[in-house]
């Protein structure tokens, strides 16, 4: 019996030209709204970098950028549900220090940023400002050391909580000036501030934004900055390093990462609109009011940084017994 060739050669052509035509499906990146989740509640520092990014990210994708706040925990409700989405770059995690923090604060039960997510870009950083009660009777950095060394456990400090960035901040400088401080926790930074503007404790090292106004009016001394270099908003005040503690460096930091498997082409897209975003003049000017320097940095900067950080709060956790369990 002889059969036909015909029905098998048209049938294979059929399927080549299936095979040749676009999936009518596939969008370039971003067809849709994408989510940028902040793992904080509406009002601090991270909900407000956020706010400044979403609709310029927006502006720039051309779709909108939704700001999600999901605060708890330290910012691990946040990281982890980011961490859980499709990698497709329609959610994003505002990152920052609690990031990095939180792998050693809570163990086992925090998400691992290095692994669980691909590197974007680092944004800026607001770094914490160590400062005093005027009533101390300390008008420098190795001065507070001094009489830190000369009363051991006797000068109080207050943060915004056990695990917060502040109660890290002084632990790094107990760390790393060898003195013994105190350690009174307050449900937050405001609470921690307002114990030291009323002398019920002595040393803070919160966000500069929030004590420059109160130093300027007299109300707190502010001693130096935990700042890597000095800032130009405020040059003339020292950075904790150069002003008695080398290697001090504390700031609350803003990245964006994106789930693990996001391809790189989005990164690259997201990169190359936020370091624009980050590095416009008007940017930089509404920022720096802030005291936050702005960065932008390619993913591999960014990820060598984040895992430079882990390492450094890892020891400071371990130092002090901070962890969260």
């Amino acid at each position: 019996m002889k059969i036909s060739r015909w029905p098998l050669v048209l049938a294979c052509c059929g399927l080549a030209s299936a095979m040749s035509v676009p999936d009518a499906g596939a969008q370039p990146y971003p067809a849709k709204p994408v989510r940028l989740i902040v793992p904080f509640v509406p009002g601090g520092s991270a909900d407000f970098f956020g706010r400044l990014i979403a609709p310029r990210l927006g502006e720039s994708l051309g779709q909108q950028v939704v700001l999600d706040n999901r605060g708890g925990a330290g910012g691990t409700i946040g990281t982890e549900t980011a961490s859980r989405a499709a990698p497709d770059g329609y959610t994003l995690l505002l990152g920052t220090a609690n990031t990095a923090m939180n792998v050693s604060l809570y163990g086992k039960r925090s998400v691992d940023p290095v692994k669980e997510f691909a590197a974007v870009s680092l944004l800026g950083a607001a770094p914490n400002i160590l400062a005093v009660h005027p009533s101390l009777p300390v008008n420098s950095v190795k001065q507070l050391i001094a009489l830190a060394k000369a009363r051991p456990g006797q000068i109080n400090y207050a943060s915004g909580g056990s695990g917060s960035t502040s109660h890290l901040a002084t632990e790094l400088f107990k760390t790393l000036a060898r003195v013994d401080l105190l350690h009174v926790p307050y449900k937050g930074t405001g609470p921690a501030l307002t114990a030291v503007l009323s002398g019920e404790a002595s040393v803070v090292i919160p966000p500069a934004s929030v004590v420059l106004p109160h130093s300027q009016l007299g109300k707190l001394r502010a001693l130096a900055i935990g700042s890597s270099a000095r800032l130009a908003a405020i040059p003339d005040m020292p950075t904790i390093a150069e002003a008695g503690v080398p290697g001090y460096e504390a700031s609350q930091w803003y990245g964006v990462l994106a789930p693990a498997g996001t391809p790189r082409a989005v990164i690259d897209r997201l990169n190359r609109d936020l370091v624009s975003i980050v590095q416009a003049p008007e940017f930089k000017a509404q920022l720096l009011k802030q005291v936050t320097t702005t960065y932008g940095s390619t993913p591999e900067e960014f990820a060598a940084y984040l895992k430079d950080e882990i390492a450094k709060w890892d020891k400071v956790v371990r130092f002090s017994g901070a962890r969260v369990e």
